[in-house]
């Protein structure tokens, strides 16, 4: 007889629609809180990662607790009695979806997902394109309706970010937050620490006229 395990598993799915990026900070930062991540591949991801990024396919393996190869379906993760808080997809290419979304897993990553689905667990599906057909629309409600949660990587401009990173980081706690993880320094709505001598992003203002410039930021963000 088995034991319920009181390990933290996250699967983290990377496919090959641009964006990568996000997969990447995903692994970095559940590694940082100790969980436990089990990564799979695809491989236009491979090339994505080649493309965007100076990240080594072994290095990015390395951000991993354990990798998979994208065609071993005898893998933990391709079973439901292998118990995770559920999995992400990030990004999450048109095609993947297309797969969990109809049922039909020819990759170790949709089987994972679509375990996941027949397990109750959490789904969340990273999607990255644009613009969207009414092919993706109704496969995005079709996984909606199966449990999964859809979070395109959509700019929270409120947070203020400065650069790509702070765009990142923004939504990966987005991301992370369903799953009822805390991501260290994530900036939320109403997470207002303007001061006299700090603005509403916690940097120090260095003239009268950065004072006027925030309180016309708050006058227009913050009814």
């Amino acid at each position: 007889m088995t034991q319920a395990t009181s390990v933290k598993r996250i699967v983290v799915g990377i496919s090959g629609a641009s964006g990568i990026r996000y997969g990447i900070r995903i692994l970095e930062v559940l590694r940082t809180l100790g969980v436990e991540t089990h990564l799979v591949v695809t491989k236009a991801a491979e090339q994505t990662r080649a493309l965007e990024t100076n990240v080594s396919s072994r290095a990015l393996g390395a951000m991993a607790t354990f990798k998979y190869s994208v065609t071993d379906i005898s893998a933990p993760i391709a079973s439901g009695s292998f118990r995770t808080l559920g999995m992400i997809v990030a990004p999450c290419s048109m095609r993947t979806l297309a797969e969990i979304a109809s049922g039909v897993t020819s990759s170790l990553l949709s089987r994972a997902a679509d375990v996941v689905l027949k397990e109750r667990r959490k789904l969340v599906l990273v999607v990255r394109e644009a613009p969207l057909s009414s092919i993706h629309l109704r496969n995005m409600l079709t996984v909606s309706d199966a449990g999964a949660v859809v979070i395109p990587p959509v700019v929270g401009f409120y947070s203020k970010p400065k650069t790509l990173d702070d765009v990142v980081d923004h939504h990966v706690a987005r991301i992370l937050d369903q799953f009822d993880i805390e991501m260290p320094g994530a900036r939320r709505w109403g997470d207002r620490v303007a001061s006299p001598d700090r603005g509403s992003d916690g940097h120090p203002r260095s003239s009268p006229s950065d004072v006027q410039a925030e309180e016309r930021y708050q006058t227009a963000v913050w009814p």
